[in-house]
């Protein structure tokens, strides 16, 4: 045996460049993999993070223009959402409809306590909108339905705002009153969210907003949950039920998707899912046809080193060496490429993720009403690692086995006479 290690160790050392030729196809081939698979997994897990921050049975209502003529009336009509469309999505849509709620702004307000102020932005929502969206109640309480109805001066900030506010008289901002543009609202809770980078709002109750800066009856956009819509077509039918209703308060053209858009989270999520799916295959595919260049680069290799040793393996039977010996020798050799390098390329393909990992893992992209994850955890199981590792050895031992089969049938004549 150590005759054998002895013999692999001089015919790599005589031939170091073919080696790590050999050796490079070998660890490029598990490295790329390593590397897509991490990509599209931070991909994927990003996309997963943030879509369980938000109830996937979610559907916004937003206004629009219309994009078509109605009734007499012509198109590019801007629609207006009020609270009748609030109620009618309540009273029609019982069956479908878990809880509704709407959203309502009020602009550049300044909040005081004491000496110091912020700029924010008042932001009127019912108590379904943390089921929605990404903003999570850090201390005290969110909006409740007594706020909306009694229409209640309270507040929550965020945990931003609340330091500006009251950090420098180290005071529990729980309880306490700010002033926002001359009415006193009760901070009855803080929040925080993974989207906003910047603290510029603070919630009060949606009526409240409404009544104290005469908004009358409209409204920026209607939220609600849903229930017994599974599936993608269940809910393109109830979008269409849904048209048809606002599209009669508003007279506008059940078919125009213009008046008023509707982001449904569950389709954009199946959707999603669907485009996630194709990513995998095709990083898969790619990563396969790298790791098939590999085992070609080794199997390449085994038949130029079988050819340029066909004198050797000549003399060797001349002396009475077995065929087995020399199928031995040539697998061992392309077992000990494909495993070295191959655990080189599955250590700096995990390298890889991890340095991912740390550079883009906590980067954000701009999603327009939110900001979103573009990676995290871009890494691979390291079972899926250590599988495709084996993998290419297993291969590259196979792409040795026939080269050295033709080694073992030469007759040791026609290999002494061999250049």
């Amino acid at each position: 045996m150590i005759d054998l290690w002895q013999e692999i160790y001089g015919t790599i050392k005589r031939n170091k460049l073919r080696t790590f030729l050999t050796g490079f196809a070998v660890a490029w081939g598990i490295f790329m993999l390593i590397v897509l698979l991490g990509a599209g997994n931070g991909i994927i897990h990003a996309f997963e993070e943030s879509s369980s921050q938000r109830a996937l049975n979610s559907i916004r209502v937003f206004p629009g223009w219309t994009t078509k003529p109605y009734d007499g009336l012509s198109e590019g009509r801007s629609i207006d959402l009020d609270n009748r469309d609030l109620e009618d999505t309540e009273t029609f849509f019982t069956d479908r409809v878990e809880e509704a709620g709407a959203t309502l702004s009020q602009s550049a307000t300044d909040i005081s306590y004491g000496a110091e102020y912020v700029n924010l932005s008042l932001y009127g929502v019912y108590p379904n909108y943390t089921e929605v969206e990404p903003v999570k109640t850090a201390k005290g309480r969110f909006i409740n339905q007594t706020d909306i109805k009694e229409r209640r001066k309270v507040i929550i900030l965020h945990q931003k705002s609340a330091d500006v506010l009251f950090g420098k008289t180290h005071t529990d901002p729980l309880g306490k009153f700010v002033n926002a543009g001359g009415v006193a609202y009760q901070v009855v809770g803080l929040y925080d969210d993974e989207g906003n980078s910047e603290p510029n709002t603070a919630f009060i109750p949606f009526s409240t907003l409404q009544t104290i800066y005469n908004k009358g009856n409209k409204l920026n956009s209607i939220i609600f949950t849903t229930k017994g819509l599974d599936t993608e077509e269940a809910n393109e039918t109830f979008e269409a039920d849904y048209r048809r209703v606002i599209g009669a308060n508003h007279c506008f053209d059940p078919t125009d998707d213009g008046a008023i858009w509707l982001w449904n989270r569950f389709t954009n999520y199946l959707q999603a899912m669907a485009a996630m799916g194709i990513l995998r295959t095709a990083i898969w595919v790619i990563g396969i046809f790298t790791l098939l260049s590999g085992i070609v680069g080794v199997s390449n290799i085994m038949l130029i080193t079988v050819r340029e040793r066909t004198h050797e393996f000549g003399i060797r039977k001349a002396l009475g060496a077995k065929p087995r010996s020399i199928l031995w020798l040539i697998i061992v050799e392309s077992v000990v490429i494909t495993t070295v390098f191959g655990y080189v390329g599955m250590v700096a393909g995990i390298g890889a993720t991890e340095w991912m990992d740390a550079a883009f893992g906590s980067q954000t992209v701009d999603a327009g009403m939110f900001e979103a994850k573009m990676f995290s955890n871009p890494t691979v199981d390291i079972g899926i690692a250590i599988q495709a590792t084996v993998t290419l050895i297993v291969a590259g031992t196979l792409a040795g086995l026939f080269p050295a089969r033709k080694a073992t049938k030469i007759r040791p004549i026609e290999a002494l006479r061999a250049d």
